[in-house]
């Protein structure tokens, strides 16, 4: 079954962390949403943060490694990671995106 990731990170950082995701053939895609701007609490008051939103796309499998990948990659002490279930995908990609993250991983 396909899920998609949301993940916030600095757009300096972004694209180094998909690339690490994709050649470990943990996801099969990743869109980078740069020019988000990010609002939280953090530390007691409101901060606010110019981010990219990267969506990825991965097989339910990889869920539990990516979940503790994206944090070891990530610059931030508390990285937003949020797992999606997808209800439905058009099948031919959903094969795709299995058949992708199967394959041996890139070499570096």
């Amino acid at each position: 079954m396909l899920r998609v990731l949301l993940v916030t990170a600095p757009k300096e950082k972004a694209e180094g962390l998909a690339r690490a995701l994709l050649k470990e053939r943990l996801i099969a895609c990743a869109n980078l949403l740069p020019g988000a701007t990010s609002l939280f609490w953090w530390d007691g008051k409101i901060d606010t943060a110019r981010e990219t939103l990267m969506v990825l796309k991965a097989p339910a499998r990889n869920v539990r490694k990516l979940l503790a990948r994206i944090p070891a990659l990530h610059p931030y002490d508390v990285p937003e990671v949020l797992v999606l279930n997808v209800a439905a995908a058009y099948r031919p990609y959903a094969k795709w995106v299995d058949a992708e993250t199967k394959r041996r991983p890139a070499k570096r």
